[in-house]
């Protein structure tokens, strides 16, 4: 197995990257302390490639704790010079990054809008005929302006009646992140747990979690009766309290410290998982989200998530399918 990155890890991710900025940015790096490695990689989005370059260094003149405020500056400066909208531009210091050389990782992502692309309830509440007023709720629920259970029971309501066969039909609309299975494999290779916590539904997340090779998945469970969907939940409901609480319960489970678990979301609903575990990402996220994360990726490529914590790209990770099955 290669090991990760040594040192701090930076990266600059965009579509378009100078390589006379980036040059001068490494010599940067290379006057003010140490460059042990830089690398460039290329990261398929839905809006096309893009471009990204980390470097894993020490800095010798810094009058911070971490030693990250010049790079910060340095890359906020670099950003700054880029024809290019959006950046993604991170710093993860060596002291915050998980010890995955000698201890096991975890990894555990929200899955609406971060493991895939879509916002199951909606595409259920579409199929209602109800879509519109149910993706209102769901944004403002995102955005942390409503609070989850209240609106999670309301837009359930909008699905009473509906025949159990949508949940199969919805199951084919479904698309995984780009990257996804990239950065699953650079966790399942090393033999890390990864898992998946959602607010969303059970019946939706077992089958993708059996296809994309996922440790363990929790979600709320759809009531059904005579075939049909209620308009309930039963159980207690998968809220942001309850995300971190499964977080730490399987982080015990596997025998993995707190400060390994690396958690990625997109919402208020993450919030709790995401600034608990050691690493949290924000996964183009809301900013009650990203204003609170470790690590913030504009860009919707999973795998930039493994290439900012400094682990191997996984170049023999399996292709994620264009759809569940």
């Amino acid at each position: 197995m290669t090991h990760p990155l040594p040192g701090t890890i930076a990266m600059l991710c965009a579509d378009h990257l100078d390589a006379a900025l980036i040059r001068s940015l490494t010599a940067e790096f290379s006057r003010r302390g140490t460059v042990h490695h830089a690398e460039a990689a290329g990261f398929t989005t839905y809006a096309g490639e893009v471009r990204a370059v980390r470097w894993a260094l020490q800095m010798a003149d810094s009058d911070d704790d971490y030693g990250t405020q010049l790079i910060d500056s340095l890359l906020e400066d670099a950003a700054d010079r880029l024809d290019s909208s959006p950046v993604t531009s991170t710093v993860l210091p060596a002291q915050l990054r998980p010890r995955s050389t000698s201890e096991p990782m975890m990894l555990v992502m929200d899955v609406d809008s971060t493991l895939i692309d879509q916002e199951v309830i909606d595409l259920l509440a579409a199929r209602a005929g109800r879509g519109t007023e149910v993706a209102e709720i769901t944004e403002r629920a995102m955005a942390g302006e409503l609070d989850f259970t209240a609106s999670l029971h309301a837009r359930v309501r909008a699905l009473s009646g509906l025949r159990e066969q949508v949940l199969e039909d919805t199951r084919r609309d479904l698309s995984p992140t780009a990257g996804a299975a990239q950065l699953i494999a650079a966790f399942r290779s090393a033999g890390h747990p990864v898992c998946a916590v959602s607010g969303g539904f059970i019946q939706i997340l077992q089958p993708l979690a059996e296809q994309l090779g996922l440790t363990a998945a929790a979600a709320n469970e759809l009531e059904l009766a005579g075939g049909k969907l209620t308009g309930q939940v039963t159980g207690e409901v998968v809220d942001r309290s309850r995300k971190r609480r499964l977080m730490l319960q399987w982080a015990e489970e596997f025998g993995v410290d707190a400060h390994n678990v690396v958690a990625v979301g997109d919402g208020a609903n993450d919030l709790d998982m995401v600034t608990s575990a050691g690493v949290g990402a924000a996964f183009c996220a809301k900013p009650a989200l990203a204003e609170q994360a470790d690590l913030v990726i504009r860009h919707r490529n999973l795998a930039l998530i493994a290439f900012a914590l400094g682990l191997p790209q996984a170049s023999n990770a399996p292709q994620a399918p264009a759809a569940i099955r």
